[in-house]
C-alpha cells in the first residue's frame, strides 16, 4: 500500500503500520495487515505469545450473547481447523493443533440456552440439547445437580445438597488449541513471511501525534518508528497505551486489567471428554494433552475480582486459596476428581472490558486503532480479528458507516459496529468471561 504523501515528503517512513503487542491478537493483526501489502512493525516489551496469551486456556467455543460473538467464533473455528492452510505454513513448521472435543454448556439462568440457541440456528452452528439424564450419560462421572448460586467454600450453602438437576447444550465442533503461545508464534512467523518485522524486549514509551493524527511511536531505547497507522493490541497494558496516545475519553466501554489463575490437576478416572462451561458452580474445565485437566473460574459474584492498577505488579504464582476454591468447585461437579495439596497452574492478566465484549475500532485520533478488552474469551477469534482490523483501517468513515465483514468460510455478515468503542454496554452479557 503506498505511503501517504506527508510521510513520503519526510524522506520515507519506518513502516506503514505499527502494531503494539505481539500476543495472539497483535500477531494476527500483523499478518492480515502484511497480507494487504503494508510494511508492518510489531513492538512488544516481552516476546511473541508471552503475557496473557501464554496463560490462555485457548478454548474454542461459540456460546456468546451477541450475533457478532457467535458469528465471529464460528467463522474463526474454520481457520483453526485448517491452521496450516490459513498460515501458508511450510510442511516442516511446528504448529499448534486444534483438538475437537466438543463443549458442554450447563444450563444456568445467568446465561440461558434461549439466549444463544437462536443465534446458533441463524449461524448454522450444530448443537444438541441434553436433559439431565443425557448429560450424566454423555459425560461419565459428572453430577448434574443444580448448585446455584456459586458460594465460597466457607459458606454452608456450598456444601448443601443440589436443588434440582441441570441439562446442557452440547456443541460438537468446539474444542481447544493445544499451545496458545505457539499459535501466536505461528501467526508471527506467517506475518514475517509477508515482510513484517518484530522488535521485542522494548516497550513503547510514547505515541507521536499531531492534533490531526497519529504519526508513530517512541520506544524505551530511544528509537522512533514513524507510521500513519498505529494499532494498540497491548493486552492488559492497552489502557496505558491509550493514555500515551491521548485517547479513551470518548469510549463508552471501560477497560481494566484483572489478575486471573488457571489451575492444572490430574483428570478424574476416565478423563473429561468435552470442555465444560459450568457457571452454576463458577468454573470451566477443559482436558489437556498430557491427560490432565485445566480448571478456570467464571468470576462468580462470591469471589472478589482481582483488579490491578499496574499489570506488572500481578503476583506471578497460583495461590493456595484460589486453587482450592476452583478445584473444589470442579470436584463438586466431578466427585471422583482429587484436590491436590499443592497448587499448580498459570497466572495471567486479562484486559477486561466492562461487558466482556472487546473493542475493535478506530479512535478519535485518526490513524490510531484499538483491539482491546480481548482477554479471557477472544483467543478463539484471533484469526478473524486480524481481518476485522484490516477492514476497519481500510474504511476511513467507519464511525459514520461501519465496516462490514463477511466470513469467507461461513458467508456470515458481521456489522463491526458491534465492537465499537462508543457502543452501548451489552446488557445481555453474562458479566463473566463467557461473554
Amino acid at each position: 500500500m503506498p505511503a501517504p504523501a506527508r510521510w513520503a515528503m519526510l524522506g520515507g517512513m519506518n513502516a506503514d503500520a505499527v502494531v503494539i503487542g505481539a500476543g495472539v491478537m497483535g500477531a494476527a493483526i500483523a499478518l492480515e495487515l502484511a497480507r494487504t501489502g503494508r510494511r508492518v512493525t510489531v513492538v512488544d516489551r516481552g516476546g511473541v505469545g508471552h503475557g496473557s496469551t501464554s496463560a490462555s486456556s485457548a478454548v474454542i467455543r461459540f456460546n456468546f450473547s451477541t450475533w457478532a460473538g457467535v458469528a465471529s467464533s464460528w467463522e474463526a473455528v474454520h481457520h483453526w481447523r485448517s491452521w496450516a492452510d490459513y498460515l501458508g505454513a511450510p510442511a516442516h513448521e511446528p504448529l499448534a493443533r486444534f483438538e475437537r472435543t466438543g463443549m458442554v454448556m450447563l444450563d444456568v439462568s445467568r446465561a440461558p440456552r434461549e439466549l444463544f440457541r437462536p443465534l446458533f440456528d441463524r449461524a448454522g452452528v450444530p448443537y444438541q440439547e441434553w436433559d439431565a439424564d443425557t448429560l450424566a450419560e454423555r459425560v461419565p462421572g459428572l453430577d448434574p445437580g443444580r448448585f446455584w448460586p456459586p458460594a465460597r467454600l466457607t459458606d454452608a450453602r456450598f456444601w448443601a445438597e443440589p436443588a434440582g438437576r441441570l441439562g446442557a447444550v452440547y456443541t460438537p465442533d468446539a474444542g481447544y488449541v493445544t499451545d496458545p503461545a505457539l499459535a501466536a508464534r505461528n501467526l508471527a512467523d506467517a506475518a514475517g513471511r509477508h515482510g513484517a518485522r518484530f522488535l521485542l524486549g522494548t516497550a513503547v514509551t510514547g505515541v507521536d501525534r499531531t492534533p490531526e493524527r497519529a504519526e508513530g511511536v517512541r520506544l524505551a531505547d530511544g528509537t522512533r518508528l514513524a507510521a500513519p497507522v498505529v494499532v494498540n493490541a497491548a493486552g492488559p497494558w492497552s489502557g496505558r497505551v491509550n493514555a500515551l496516545a491521548g485517547v479513551g475519553a470518548e469510549f463508552t466501554i471501560g477497560l481494566r486489567p484483572m489478575r486471573q489463575e488457571v489451575h492444572h490437576v490430574p483428570a478424574p478416572p476416565g478423563g473429561l471428554g468435552p470442555c465444560l462451561a459450568d457457571l452454576d458452580l463458577g468454573t470451566y474445565l477443559r482436558p489437556d494433552t498430557d491427560g490432565g485437566l485445566l480448571v478456570g473460574g467464571t468470576e462468580p459474584e462470591c469471589d472478589p475480582m482481582q483488579w490491578l492498577d499496574d499489570p506488572g505488579q500481578a503476583h506471578p504464582h497460583p495461590t493456595a486459596e484460589l486453587f482450592e476454591a476452583q478445584v473444589t468447585r470442579a470436584a463438586r461437579r466431578f466427585p471422583d476428581l482429587g484436590v491436590p495439596n499443592r497448587p499448580r497452574g498459570v497466572v495471567g492478566v486479562y484486559d477486561v472490558a466492562d461487558d466482556w465484549t472487546p473493542v475493535y475500532d478506530r479512535t478519535d485520533l485518526p490513524g490510531f486503532y484499538v483491539a482491546v478488552g480481548t482477554s479471557g474469551n477472544q483467543f478463539k477469534n484471533a484469526p478473524v480479528v486480524g481481518q476485522f482490523l484490516a477492514a476497519i483501517i481500510d474504511t476511513p468513515a467507519h464511525d459514520e458507516k461501519a465496516a462490514r465483514f463477511v466470513g469467507p468460510h461461513t458467508g456470515l455478515e458481521i456489522d463491526l459496529s458491534a465492537y465499537s468503542r462508543k457502543r452501548a454496554v451489552n446488557q445481555g452479557s453474562s458479566g463473566t468471561v463467557m461473554g
